[in-house]
């Protein structure tokens, strides 16, 4: 960080004693931020979970001098945009950077927690958001409750999915209750549905798609500026849906 006068310092934090890392809902390491911007995953580096393959990540093999360039060259960027105040800038440049994001909604099939198909072909025609989550997330708990709110809001002009990870059925159905049973409906995602979609090193990461099915963002974590972000992309959508006046 001497690039930088003395302006950013390098910290590192042990597994479990992260609190970023618990805001972001990261469970799996290493993980790398930029003040609280989440620029790296697991996968970035090459590591990958049982079952995931063998993709090769932006800094894999790390032990390469051009893995390391390409490394620092990404660090100086996000520095100097945070320092610089563009915050905004610098979560855009992150987020679609990451290896296994995905241009479009998958096709899955699942029941949700009531016994009822839930098909993404049958999702077409409207903006879609697909929120993974945990019971054990606690950040989780208040991205739903925004769902809730957000359904309630635009009613049938968008669909709101819950795919819990990770999680007893049981469990999902308690929070679902102790929420007061949200708008939307609840699936449990197995591993296999949730690798569909892509880099899911975090929870929650809440997808979403456009009219048409194509991604349109996707954020991960849950930092204080998910809400505004997210609707601001989603009121985007349904404008362009709803054509000039």
């Amino acid at each position: 960080m001497h690039d930088f006068g003395g302006a950013a310092r390098f910290v590192t934090e042990n597994y479990g004693d992260s609190a970023l890392a618990r805001r972001y809902g990261v469970t799996r390491y290493p993980a790398l931020f930029v003040d609280d911007v989440l620029v790296a995953t697991p996968k970035d580096f090459g590591f990958f979970g049982r079952g995931e393959g063998a993709e090769v990540g932006r800094y894999a093999p790390l032990k390469s001098a051009a893995s390391h360039e390409r490394l620092r060259a990404d660090l100086a960027r996000m520095i100097t945009l945070l320092l610089a105040g563009r915050r905004d800038e610098a979560r855009a440049q992150a987020a679609p950077a990451r290896p296994g994001e995905i241009d479009a909604l998958p096709a899955f099939a699942l029941s949700d927690l009531e016994g009822q198909p839930l098909r993404a072909a049958d999702l077409a025609g409207r903006p879609v958001l697909v929120e993974f989550w945990a019971t054990w997330c606690p950040p989780c708990r208040g991205t739903l409750a925004w769902l809730g709110e957000l359904k309630k809001r635009y009613g049938e002009g968008i669909v709101v999915v819950a795919l819990a990870v990770e999680s007893d059925e049981a469990e999902v159905r308690t929070v679902r209750g102790a929420l007061g049973a949200p708008p939307f409906r609840f699936g449990m995602a197995t591993p296999e549905l949730a690798r569909s979609f892509g880099d899911l090193s975090a929870v929650p990461t809440l997808f979403l798609f456009d009219a048409r099915g194509r991604t349109a963002g996707v954020f991960y974590g849950a930092p204080p500026t998910l809400h505004q972000e997210a609707e601001a992309q989603l009121r985007g959508l349904l404008s362009e849906a709803k054509g000039p006046e």
